[in-house]
């Protein structure tokens, strides 16, 4: 094998391996407090999220997603799928990327399943990777901004917010989810 894959390989692994450190595994009481407090937070943040997560089938919450990376990045982080106002499941997300990178970052991402049928999709799969398995049309919003409801018409929505750290990349591509089995409480 060639010297360079080797490499790139350890440095994957060694920054991969590193992820738990920073995003170890949490009670399913512990994430539903923080997957309350993020839709707070978001409905609070962003003007018409209320109402738009209403009109969703249902939405996934990350409280927090931890990347970090040395050339090598890799990210993670936990939270639920909600349906009708209820948790119907814990989810992981994970993503690896190769290029210039150098640092850490925490995030809160809220992916909206717009239409029922999405929302199946998602919910039957083995295993969901954005961009492969589904496209998410990934919306740019600040503190103090609007979502304008009636424009987007995409059937999966993505929101990255509360970014947090020195490295700051506005993307969901390539990023698998998984059901995780039973938490404990």
């Amino acid at each position: 094998m060639n010297i360079k894959i080797k490499s790139v390989r350890l440095a994957m692994l060694l920054v991969l391996s590193s992820i738990p450190l920073f995003a170890a595994a949490e009670s399913a009481e512990v994430t539903d407090i923080k997957v309350r407090e993020t839709v707070e937070k978001f409905q609070r943040e962003i003007n018409g999220a209320d109402v738009f997560l209403q009109q969703a089938s249902g939405y996934l919450v990350f409280p927090r997603v931890i990347k970090v990376g040395i050339g090598v990045g890799g990210e993670t982080g936990e939270g639920a799928l909600i349906v009708g106002g209820k948790n119907a499941g814990y989810y992981r997300t994970t993503a690896g990327s190769i290029g210039f990178q150098l640092g850490a970052q925490a995030k809160a991402i809220v992916i909206a399943f717009m239409t029922q049928d999405s929302l199946d999709k998602f919910v039957n799969s083995q295993g969901w990777k954005v961009g492969v398995d589904g496209s998410v049309a990934l919306i740019d919003l600040g503190g103090g901004k609007t979502i304008d409801s009636q424009n987007i018409k995409d059937p999966v929505v993505g929101f990255i917010f509360g970014s947090k750290g020195l490295m700051y990349n506005l993307t969901l591509e390539g990023s698998k989810i998984h059901r995780q089995k039973a938490k404990s409480r």
